[in-house]
């Protein structure tokens, strides 16, 4: 089974995290935060003050994708 976030530890701007994509983990920096939805490439992705979507921009690509906090794992940076 994976990595499940404790919602209780939040995230914030700038930190290091990593999560599952179809390549792998990947690593990357939080850009963003969003409280509420917010249509991105075309998608309405679902987000509110409790359970927010963090936009993260890669470290190898510089991709920016938005995930929810419990696909996130914290990096000490």
């Amino acid at each position: 089974m994976g990595h499940v976030q404790d919602p209780r530890k939040k995230v914030c701007v700038g930190d290091h995290v990593s999560w599952n994509s179809e390549a792998g983990r990947v690593r990357g920096h939080i850009l963003r935060v969003h409280t509420a939805d917010v249509d991105y490439k075309g998608y309405v992705h679902h987000a509110t003050p409790d359970d927010p979507q963090y936009e993260i921009r890669s470290d190898k690509t510089d991709h920016v994708a938005l995930h929810k906090g419990r696909a996130l794992r914290s990096l000490k940076s």
